[in-house]
């Protein structure tokens, strides 16, 4: 695939084969030199720990080609960190920041024409990804693992910018147990949430929202992104849960709007609370925000959203962390990182 066979403003969120990956093997208790690979596929035990226990781990971050025609990535510093924290939980061996960033700037080098032009609305998205790929056939952690990054062009998860979507709860599906593995991007997380996400996809509902598994009365989050509210008493409410995992985009977001003079409540949030907002959106890596005008549980229909007068504040939200990304706006925290 050639530079000039891509319809970069039409890219959509897809798989794309890029020039290469980067792979890295540990053996012996340490990691590989790391090579670049062009095979899009991978050998692998038939007794590999990640297809019978679970042990896989990924993380998804972006990079922009910005205003000023160098490519920087948004904050990688906090998904390195998170992956390490993924690892830990399930066991795996962790992949240190100063690898994970000379791992991720490799691989866009590598393929550099793949990142979209400024002004297209495009990003190259980046996907680590940290398996356990030694065999055991016991219920115990392997003593070989595999960490891979991976990168393609993409456009927008949800096409519509700030379009408003709609939402439903499934009472009979959870996403995490309580003290289980909510907090960390481990893929069982979203095989957990397919079945719910593919009965509202027939129903052509695009997100599905979980509740907290113990009592379902408090939010959780979406199915592939956080939840935030915005009240009409200029509060930007976020939930407080052990089952969330700690979104990057979030963290930013609520930076951004301490900065617009909003009170910032990371707290349990009450499904009930849904009507009392004046915005509610779902925001991510891949999403960025995107706002949910309407949410469905069993026959009731809540509908909150942008016309009730809140959009703007959103619409600023939105503005000023794609102006970071892109180079349009003072990147005042350091966020972005040249490659």
């Amino acid at each position: 695939m050639s530079e000039l066979s891509i319809n970069w403003k039409k890219l959509g969120f897809v798989y794309r084969r890029t020039k290469c990956h980067i792979r890295y093997v540990y053996r012996d208790g340490e990691w590989d030199g790391g090579r670049l690979e062009e095979s899009e596929t991978i050998p692998l035990h038939v007794a590999a720990t990640a297809l019978h226990y679970g042990q896989a781990a990924f993380e998804g971050l972006k990079a922009f080609r910005c205003r000023d025609g160098r490519v920087r990535i948004f904050r990688p510093e906090m998904n390195a960190a998170r992956m390490v924290d993924t690892a830990r939980r399930i066991c795996m061996a962790p992949v240190d920041e100063p690898m994970f960033m000379e791992a991720v700037r490799r691989v866009i080098k590598a393929n550099l024409e793949y990142v979209p032009p400024y002004g297209t609305g495009g990003a190259l998205y980046i996907r680590p990804l940290l398996f356990g790929s030694g065999p055991q056939i016991g219920v115990t952690p392997a003593v070989e693992y595999t960490f891979i990054v991976m990168v393609m062009p993409v456009g927008s998860y949800y096409r519509g910018g700030l379009k408003p979507m709609r939402a439903v709860v499934y009472d009979e599906y959870d996403r995490s147990a309580p003290l289980g593995l909510g907090n960390v991007k481990v893929g069982g997380n979203y095989a957990a949430a397919m079945a719910p996400h593919e009965l509202a996809r027939r129903e052509g509902i695009p997100s599905v929202l979980f509740l907290d598994a113990r009592e379902h009365k408090y939010i959780d989050e979406f199915g592939t992104s956080n939840f935030i509210a915005l009240t009409h008493d200029n509060k930007y409410v976020t939930p407080d849960s052990h089952s969330i995992l700690p979104s990057v985009t979030n963290k930013c977001l609520q930076r951004l709007a301490k900065e617009l003079g909003m009170t910032v409540e990371r707290r349990p949030v009450e499904f009930e609370e849904i009507p009392q907002f004046a915005t509610v959106a779902a925001c991510g890596t891949a999403v960025v925000i995107t706002p949910v005008n309407e949410i469905t549980r069993g026959q009731t229909v809540y509908r909150i959203g942008p016309e009730r007068g809140c959009l703007p504040i959103l619409q600023k939200l939105y503005d000023r962390i794609t102006a970071i990304q892109t180079g349009d706006g003072p990147d005042d925290h350091g966020w972005m990182k040249e490659v």
